[in-house]
């Protein structure tokens, strides 16, 4: 059988529907609507900073086209390409999958004579509390002591060395956090200040518990307003493995958590693993250590949530991580040279491929860096994002992606957007110089409207109101002349 990267559901239908779904010369609104040219102005953003395309859904026409074709970077709206491909390509149910090994045997007193080995294959949610169920099969198998090694095998992804600070000198924001075939709990710590007035601190919690890791258990408690609460925290990390505060945490800030990507991220997993197994009340012999995974029968298999339940978490809360993890996963499974191994170049490949056959030629000169969009380099169409945003609306996995997205005034990332609440589902996007919204608009006449709207300029941060004022015009179906 031919391979081919088109899932079965693109064969059903969704190739058929290219010829509607091209958009065709129409007689567009080539004047900006006044509100967007005023927030502009207003921004000191000049007009040919914008691209937008704006049409009825499921229509060959725009209802405002302003360069549609030019290419710009779309920041986070990358994944929607990689959510949507993954979709097509695997399934709304399918899921990833980690297996576990207890090499050896487990005596009557729950003691493994030998090792524990888990090969990671790429699950972004292995988080906490699914990491804890792991360890809690491995004592439902009569194990309370491993005397081996716990063995990590993280051989499916094979991802080139680079620093989390490379891309804009922030290695401890969760958003750096690089992606890695045996991603545990994000390779992140949560901590959470809790105002003690009568001891006059904040305790701080710690989690998950990283063994040889110290946090400080508490930090002076001040009465001074709530600005910038972790700014005066001044933390400081030391050696020994320890995270310590120098300055203080304000009382009318009351209980807030900060979320951290671990700053040894090499080091985080055996942390994590010795710590989380030392609490259930396990022991361990040898070290947690690399090696590769044994070529039979794993002891068990543990699963991860649906693609479509992941994905909102991708879409509605713009998860850097979990989109590169799809990203290579895409690569590992579906670009036949990649051998079984996810890597950058095979999940480019796989992206560049799929846009190709599902939206036509045009769509190659996208330029895919990574499918998560945080990227200088990406590079798309207003135009392209709208056909793939139709071909979605008329393809049956169109609930599935327009319930991933953020919903404004609502939740996700569009929680605080003053566009009219509850009308939008847009997926937005981000990065110094660049701001852009993509997805559905309900319009006062009860249809849908795909809108794809993007700012490249340094002044683009300032630039969000006319993001709004664009989903306010859309969704009072007006229409412009030439």
């Amino acid at each position: 059988m031919k391979w081919s990267i088109v899932s079965h559901a693109a064969r059903r239908g969704g190739i058929a529907a290219l010829g509607f779904l091209a958009i065709a010369a129409s007689a567009a609104a080539r004047v900006l609507p006044a509100e967007v040219e005023q927030a502009l102005r207003k921004a000191n953003v000049p007009q040919d900073a914008l691209v937008v395309v704006l049409q009825d859904a499921g229509s060959t026409s725009s209802r405002l086209s302003w360069q549609p074709q030019l290419p710009v970077n779309p920041a986070s709206l990358t994944k929607l390409i990689t959510t949507y491909a993954a979709l097509d390509l695997f399934g709304p149910a399918w899921s990833w999958t980690t297996p576990v090994w207890l090499q050896g045997k487990v005596d009557s007193d729950g003691v493994l004579d030998g090792n524990l080995v888990i090969k990671g294959s790429g699950d972004p949610k292995l988080v906490q509390e699914r990491l804890w169920l792991l360890l809690r099969r491995v004592q439902q198998a009569g194990v309370r002591e491993i005397r081996g090694d716990i063995v990590l095998d993280r051989s499916a992804f094979d991802v080139p060395e680079q620093s989390a600070a490379d891309f804009d000198g922030e290695p401890l924001k969760p958003y750096n956090v690089r992606p890695d075939a045996l991603m545990l709990n994000y390779k992140s710590l949560v901590l959470t200040f809790t105002p003690d007035i009568p001891r006059g601190v904040a305790t701080v919690g710690a989690d998950p518990t990283l063994a040889g890791f110290r946090v400080d258990t508490t930090v002076p408690l001040v009465a001074t307003p709530c600005d910038d609460w972790r700014g005066a925290l001044k933390p400081e990390l030391g050696e020994p493995a320890t995270l310590h505060f120098n300055g203080s945490y304000a009382l009318a800030c009351g209980e807030k958590q900060w979320p951290l990507a671990f700053p040894d991220a090499k080091g985080y997993n055996a942390r994590v693993l010795e710590g989380m197994w030392a609490e259930m009340g396990g022991r361990l012999g040898g070290k947690v250590r690399e090696g590769i995974a044994p070529p039979i029968t794993p002891s068990f298999e543990v699963s991860s949530p649906p693609l479509a339940e992941l994905i909102r978490d991708i879409n509605k809360y713009s998860n850097n991580m979990m989109a590169q993890q799809l990203f290579l996963t895409m690569g590992m499974v579906f670009e036949p040279s990649a051998h079984g191994v996810g890597t950058p170049e095979a999940g480019r490949q796989v992206l560049h491929r799929w846009l190709i056959e599902r939206l036509g030629d045009s769509a190659g000169e996208t330029v895919i860096d990574n499918g998560s969009g945080l990227s200088r380099e990406t590079r798309i169409s207003a135009q392209t994002l709208a056909r793939l945003l139709q071909l979605a609306w008329s393809g049956p996995l169109m609930p599935e992606l327009m319930s991933s997205l953020p919903v404004s005034g609502i939740d996700g990332t569009l929680v605080r957007s003053r566009a009219p609440q509850g009308r939008a589902h847009l997926k937005t996007g981000s990065l110094r110089d660049v701001v852009g919204i993509a997805g559905y608009v309900l319009g006062n006449s009860g249809r849908r409207q795909v809108l794809v709207a993007i700012i490249n300029h340094p002044n683009a941060g300032a630039a969000r109101p006319v993001l709004d004022a664009l989903v306010h015009w859309a969704a009072q179906d007006q229409r412009r002349a030439d």
